[in-house]
């Protein structure tokens, strides 16, 4: 305890935590239909944006924000659904950032960094972003969180009422690629993808009802996230690895009845 309120691992530790507990409730939303491809897919784009902005002088949260948000963008006007944009973000966004780290000063020690994650590097900008997200998220899911329940369990309410859908899904689509643009940067490629993919698994096969699943899968989020930032400080390991170790022992831990797709 007196590691984790060290004045050197504060604004870390707070940068963190706040991501911890965003990133499960767009992972749930993302698992509600059926996108959870989308934060591996947005943590390439947002990795190689990060490295791309570094090359260029850039801190790598404006970079990978950048990026993020023009492939959220792309696929929220294209009005594409499912995995398949994903699985090409996927794709695109790891060439781009293996050719950027071999063929710029960044070289290849960064581009690993952002894979594996630099929290413990963390500063006021990390912190300013984390903190931004979570006001973000905190406005916008009370809204948009019911329209895209609606949308996935009545899907013909919206053209019968001539609703103007496309707004809330680009919102969210945004709002997701912002999410894991500064997760990734923070917690690493990894990092972020486990903390949206594994809190929102295990949450909806324990909750029974929706409002249930997101607390638990923020609770399950900012607990793995703290669990994992005590044992690596103590065992001096890196972070990243340990809180998808954590994760998966959480997820292992889940019972299987009632699995859903």
């Amino acid at each position: 305890m007196e590691t984790l309120l060290d004045p050197l691992f504060r604004i870390p530790l707070a940068a963190g935590l706040l991501l911890a507990l965003v990133l499960p409730l767009l992972g749930a939303a993302l698992m509600l239909r059926d996108e959870w491809l989308a934060a591996l897919g947005l943590a390439h784009m947002a990795a190689a944006g990060a490295l791309a902005g570094l090359a260029a002088g850039a801190p790598a949260v404006a970079g990978g924000l950048a990026a993020a948000l023009g492939g959220g963008a792309a696929k929220g006007l294209l009005k594409v659904r499912g995995n398949i944009a994903y699985a090409f973000m996927i794709l695109g966004g790891w060439s781009a950032l293996l050719l950027i780290a071999a063929n710029t000063g960044v070289g290849d020690a960064l581009g690993r960094a952002l894979i594996e994650g630099q929290l413990y590097f963390a500063g006021p900008v990390d912190l300013a972003a984390a903190l931004l997200l979570a006001l973000v998220a905190a406005a916008a899911l009370p809204r948009l969180l019911p329209r895209l329940l609606r949308a996935r369990l009545f899907p013909q309410h919206e053209t019968a009422n001539r609703l103007p859908a496309w707004r809330w899904h680009l919102g969210f689509d945004l709002l997701a690629a912002a999410g894991i643009a500064a997760a990734t940067a923070t917690l690493g490629l990894m990092g972020a993808f486990a903390l949206v993919l594994v809190p929102a698994w295990c949450a909806f096969r324990l909750a029974p009802g929706w409002r249930w699943a997101l607390l638990l899968a923020a609770l399950t989020g900012a607990g793995a996230y703290l669990a994992a930032f005590a044992l690596a400080l103590r065992l001096d390991q890196p972070f990243a690895p340990v809180l998808v170790a954590i994760l998966l022992v959480a997820a292992a831990a889940t019972p299987l009845s009632g699995l859903r797709r």
